[in-house]
């Protein structure tokens, strides 16, 4: 095995130091949301390749609220989290670390679902992307109609595979 192959076989840390913190918090910042409502929504950045566990998200919001950047209700058994103005406060405050976290996730989600893809499809998008970018943007219309309808076709495909 060579080491490229060998690091494509490694999937990398999903997320760096802190970011899940301030993931979370951002969230609970655009909505009230119980825990598992929070977990969902991080898989969902992650294209549920990668979930944290509850093991890692609730000690951060009791944290939260021990900071008294969140308050929790009691919703039907299950805690629901809001932010308060302590936490809307820090959020403003760490605003660029916030967004820094988002483009990391983005990033590594990237990464990861590139990382786990069949070779021979991995191959096969890059060189269509190698071949888009080579054209410089010289395109026929009976081209573009063509590729397009081709693209289409092959999302249909994916979307049809049953996932398991």
């Amino acid at each position: 095995m060579t080491a490229t192959e060998s690091r494509r076989r490694t999937s990398p840390r999903p997320l760096g130091r802190g970011d899940l913190r301030l993931l979370l918090l951002s969230r609970i910042g655009q909505g009230p949301h119980h825990g598992y409502e929070l977990i969902q929504q991080i898989s969902e950045m992650f294209v549920r390749v990668y979930t944290p566990s509850a093991g890692s998200v609730y000690p951060l919001l009791a944290d939260f609220e021990n900071q008294r950047w969140v308050r929790a209700e009691e919703d039907g058994g299950r805690k629901r989290y809001h932010i308060t103005s302590l936490g809307q406060a820090q959020l403003k405050q760490r605003a660029t670390e916030v967004e820094d976290a988002l483009l990391r996730a983005r990033h590594s989600a990237r990464v990861i679902t590139r990382a786990n893809m069949p070779p021979a499809l991995r191959d096969a998008m890059h060189d269509f992307t190698h071949s888009v970018m080579a054209r410089h943007g010289r395109w026929q219309n009976a081209d573009i109609e063509r590729i397009t309808a081709l693209l289409e076709q092959a999302t249909a495909l994916v979307q049809d595979v049953p996932q398991g």
